[in-house]
């Protein structure tokens, strides 16, 4: 490796220098594609770019301007203010004025430029002064100006496979010019699998972890798993991919919560928010928990995760995620069912099974004389006029199909007083029967 090959990060390297090197996003650059005849063309327009960190935004914004032979321009709206994009723009101005050269302006992370900021250079894109490129990891509609929005064409990149990042993986290791062909450490494959599911689709970080490890492991011959494991640890998770490691956390936090153990389950939201998961996903999952393993054993718990979600929603960070934390540990000790859930497993599984079984006439609506006529209604028991409230030995299923009992009560919580309320009723049901024989 050169001395001044050391001073860049091998993402930046391995940064494709043409098509053919660029891995990904076939849906916009596959053959025919309207980017790709862009690139090929040098016919461009102002466009955005929007997907998540990793998936070469910026990298096509730069094969943009190589193609058309303009000048690449990049702006961070993080750093710039309308300062320097009116010194971009004057530029700019020259360069056409004087070079007959067109500058392609490419604005990273554009969802941070306020209104005026983006309003700034909306007359020069207007007028061609610039070729405006803008990248993106939020919804553009929500973010930016409409009258931005109308001037360029919203291109949406997708994470990366896990193939393609393995694909990524390879190109570094063969390329001895810019990546680490020629390295004297070998690494598996299986371990180059696992750092691809840990990048969670993205590219650039595939690329820095595979560059610590080999960094960690330049004195071996070969990479081993403890070095590989120690420096995958580090990884951040977006909340709304597919990496495996995400979502063993995320289990481990149901799990626990499910276990009854509040200070593992207090643990695995921790790590999880550490790592940059998103709160407002954590906060529907902790309601998803609190239907499908607390239940009605202790109906409180629904109320209290749906109030977190909402303290995270109006707050933000650091009370909302207090407010989830707390939710959290109340599930964990909460009384603990399933018995809603799996009774609507199996509801849903009949329902699917007996198809469109037609609703019995007693129990349909007659609001009309026709459906009266026609017995709509007849002979249904109004509860409310029976004994104890409850039609003793009604029939709610379809005529076809055989009464089903699905929902069992655990002896546990509020679910207990439930379970003996139901054995009453199923008391009262035996004795109709009996009677009515």
């Amino acid at each position: 490796m050169t001395a001044a090959r050391e001073f860049r990060p091998l993402a930046d390297r391995m940064r494709p220098r043409n098509l053919d090197e660029f891995v990904g996003q076939s849906h916009i650059l596959g053959a025919d594609k309207p980017l790709r005849r862009a690139v090929m063309t040098a016919q461009l327009h102002s466009m955005l770019f929007w997907g998540p960190p990793g998936t070469g935004k910026t990298t096509l914004a730069r094969l943009l301007a190589a193609s058309s032979g303009a000048e690449f321009v990049a702006l961070s709206a993080v750093l710039a203010g309308v300062k320097e994009v009116r010194q971009a723009v004057e530029l700019a101005r020259q360069r056409q004025q004087v070079e007959q050269r067109q500058t392609l302006l490419f604005v990273d992370e554009v969802h941070r430029f306020n209104k005026a900021q983006q309003d700034a250079f909306l007359p020069f894109v207007e007028d061609g002064t610039v070729l405006f490129v803008g990248a993106t990891t939020e919804n553009p509609s929500f973010e930016l100006n409409n009258a931005l929005l109308s001037r360029a064409r919203t291109y949406v990149l997708k994470r990366l496979s896990e193939q393609e990042l393995l694909s990524v993986l390879r190109q570094a290791l063969a390329d001895t010019e810019r990546g680490l062909g020629g390295a004297p450490t070998w690494i598996a494959e299986a371990q180059l699998a696992r750092i691809a599911a840990a990048a969670d689709g993205d590219a650039r970080r595939a690329l820095t972890m595979l560059e610590i490890v080999f960094d960690l492991s330049a004195d071996q011959a070969a990479v081993d798993d403890a070095t590989l494991a120690d420096v995958l640890a580090g990884g951040v998770r977006r909340f709304d991919k597919g990496g495996e490691a995400f979502y063993d956390q995320i289990s481990a936090l149901h799990k626990a919560v499910r276990g009854s153990a509040p200070d593992a389950a207090l643990y695995w939201l921790a790590r999880m928010l550490d790592g940059g998961c998103d709160a407002l996903y954590l906060a529907r999952r902790v309601v998803r928990m609190a239907s499908e393993d607390i239940g009605n054993a202790d109906p409180r718990a629904l109320t209290l995760a749906l109030e977190a979600w909402q303290v995270q929603e109006r707050l933000g960070s650091p009370e909302g995620e207090l407010a989830i934390a707390q939710a959290v540990v109340y599930l964990a000790c909460a009384a603990k069912s399933n018995a809603v859930y799996t009774a609507f497993k199996a509801a849903m599984k009949d329902a699917r099974s007996h198809g469109s079984l037609e609703v019995p006439l007693h129990l349909r609506n007659a609001p009309t004389r026709l459906m009266k006529e026609l017995d709509y209604g007849r002979h249904y028991r109004y509860a409310h006029d029976e004994p104890e409230g409850y039609a003793a030995g009604e029939r709610y299923f379809p005529d076809e199909m055989p009464a089903a009992r699905y929902y069992r009560p655990v002896e546990r919580g509020l679910e207990q007083r439930i379970a003996q309320k139901l054995a009453h009723l199923r008391e009262l049901d035996r004795r109709a029967a009996k009677e009515n024989k």
